[in-house]
């Protein structure tokens, strides 16, 4: 069992995503975050944001961007990029995930979530049966309440990079839950 916290995947960046090789893998829609996943909070996509995007829709993928954030702010950063998106998504309730995946006419087996967050994006794109890949942030500096969260979320990484080092090194690997007492 893993935990629902853990993504499939931790990246340095979006940008270092190999999206050719997913596409390869049968890989046919993308759900992005947009703040500090995509571009720094709150800033409109930049030419590494357009350039990304644009490559997605020639290779075949189908892209959605699901926020949190209000209509004005999605809608400025997609202004640009020209995808589909939800705005006040609800993260990390399952619902925004799957409805991201009814637009763009996908499922769980073909669909990719790219995030920032553990507590909402991973742990979201996860309650929704979708691959995740947890990538860092852009901005180091951010609103009070994330900095507080990604405190919280030192500590599952910490946890998910040792359980990944027991995965690839092929011991059994063991979630320890109250339930078996250790």
């Amino acid at each position: 069992m893993r935990s629902f916290l853990y993504p499939d995947e931790y990246l340095d960046s979006t940008y270092s995503i190999d999206f050719d090789k997913l596409y390869n893998e049968g890989y046919r829609g993308i759900i992005f975050d947009i703040d500090n996943t995509l571009v720094p909070h709150g800033a409109p996509a930049d030419e590494r944001a357009i350039s990304l995007f644009r490559h997605l829709k020639e290779t075949g993928f189908s892209c959605m961007l699901l926020s949190n954030n209000k209509e004005p702010r999605v809608k400025m950063f997609n202004d640009a990029v020209q995808v589909e998106y939800i705005y006040k998504a609800g993260k990390p309730k399952p619902s925004g995930y799957r409805r991201a995946m009814e637009k763009m006419g996908t499922d769980t087996g073909n669909t990719i979530f790219v995030g920032d967050q553990i507590f909402t994006d991973v742990l979201g794109a996860n309650l929704a049966g979708i691959r995740t890949i947890l990538v860092k942030p852009i901005n180091p500096r951010e609103e009070i309440q994330i900095v507080l969260k990604r405190y919280l979320e030192a500590v599952v990484l910490f946890f998910y990079k040792i359980h990944r080092k027991r995965e690839k090194a092929g011991k059994k690997v063991r979630i320890n839950t109250p339930k078996n007492g250790r």
